[in-house]
């Protein structure tokens, strides 16, 4: 219970950030909280390794400080090590110890209530121009910005996405009462705060959320359709939405980014050319997290990036495809539930991962603890229904180098063709 009750104070920390409030001097809050929920972990008897996840993120975290000692810096390893170490700890925790089903609900609560409380923080600031943090709007925009890893735009957005599929699950929740007042006002709070953001990409991922969900319960011609209306719906809102073009500078910019990218992956394609190092290559960061994992990383760092973020998306859909035997009709019910969470991270993914296509996002600490909520459910389910299969790693030494070429050579040919048509 204890390792639970504190990485889940962590993760409220990592989302609402006090200790990076102008002015703040109290002690290192957020690695108090992540050692003591290590510590407690370790001297717990449940314990487990059995998703693929948790080899892969290892591997990667090497992967990411050998691609600094092949380039040259040596000692650039070590500090990679430290940097990312919180984030395989923070995954490995949460993945182990939000299982149940009450668990799982109240973490899903502490990520959707976090973000509302960064989107009212946006709210004051497109009001007052200034938030209770100090921040105000990007300068010379209206766009608004919290503090830390949000204080850009983009990211505030990326975490808005994650959570809109949080909150109406919850919102649906049972029948229509106060439940579904407050989580509906949670969901207004963040599709606002995700027009306040003014990002293209989360709008994007709004129409790409609500796609994979109508294709998941209505078929590709319905979903098409629909995504389609939401698409011409947000370009006639007041956004930068309706000037997205292949010829646009901002979008130009993040095509000669992923050419560059890819130059860098050829250069050196094993391990590329070192992780942090893009922007020693090129003025402009990768704009993209899979080009930023091919260059910085190589083909290896991207097979095992690859394979951890795929693993996810591939448990979920095993959860939505799979019709256990269940007779008692508790059982029934507890499974019904857990299909309805699983469908409910599925398009989180789904928007988190659109967003992240334009952002270089590949280490955010959020990418890896919404991953940790995903095998935590998985881990969960088949605890409660075993005769949902798991995922040996084995399974995927010729799955993944494959998808990670194929993604290599996928990426080349987008990236000539928007140049051809620049």
């Amino acid at each position: 219970m204890l390792p639970y009750v504190l990485i889940v104070i962590y993760l409220a920390l990592v989302l609402l950030r006090p200790q990076d409030y102008p002015g703040w001097s109290g002690p290192p809050v957020l690695t108090i909280a992540l050692v003591a929920a290590f510590v407690t972990w370790l001297f717990s008897r449940d314990k487990r390794f059995d998703a693929p996840q948790y080899v892969l993120l290892l591997l990667f975290t090497l992967a990411t400080c050998m691609s600094l000692v092949v380039s040259g810096w040596p000692g650039g390893a070590y500090a990679q090590l430290i940097a990312f170490y919180p984030t395989l700890v923070g995954f490995t925790v949460l993945a182990n110890v939000a299982t149940t089903q009450a668990r799982t609900l109240f973490v899903m609560k502490v990520f959707a209530l976090s973000a509302a409380v960064l989107a009212m923080h946006g709210i004051q600031i497109s009001l007052t121009g200034t938030g209770w943090t100090g921040m105000t709007g990007i300068l010379g925009t209206s766009r608004i910005q919290y503090v830390g890893i949000f204080s850009d735009p983009n990211d505030l957005g990326l975490l808005f996405v994650a959570c809109v599929p949080m909150s109406v699950f919850l919102a649906l929740r049972g029948g229509f009462g106060f439940r579904t007042l407050f989580w509906g006002a949670v969901l207004v709070l963040l599709l606002y705060g995700i027009l306040l953001t003014d990002s293209r990409g989360s709008m994007l991922a709004i129409i790409a959320m609500v796609g994979a969900y109508i294709l998941l319960r209505r078929g590709p011609m319905t979903a098409g359709l629909l995504a389609g209306g939401a698409f011409l719906v947000l370009q006639l809102l007041p956004s930068r939405l309706s000037e997205l073009e292949v010829q646009e500078a901002s979008a130009m910019d993040r095509v000669y980014a992923w050419y560059h990218g890819i130059e860098m992956f050829l250069s050196s394609p094993l391990f590329g050319v070192g992780t942090g190092r893009f922007i020693e290559y090129h003025h402009l960061t990768a704009h993209n997290s899979l080009i930023l994992v091919l260059s910085e990383n190589g083909f290896i760092g991207l097979v095992l990036w690859l394979a951890f973020i795929g693993y996810c998306f591939w448990m979920m859909m095993r959860i939505l495809a799979t019709v256990p035997d269940i007779e008692d009709e508790e059982s029934l019910e507890v499974f019904v539930l857990d299909r309805s969470i699983a469908l409910t991270l599925l398009i989180s993914l789904v928007g988190f991962f659109s967003c992240a296509f334009f952002l270089s996002r590949s280490y955010n600490i959020l990418l890896y603890l919404i991953a940790a909520f995903v095998v935590a459910h998985f881990s969960g389910v088949r605890d409660r229904f075993p005769g949902i299969q798991g995922f040996p790693v084995r399974q995927g030494i010729l799955l993944w180098p494959t998808v990670g070429a194929l993604a290599v050579v996928g990426f080349y040919i987008v990236v000539k063709v928007l140049l051809a048509m620049a």
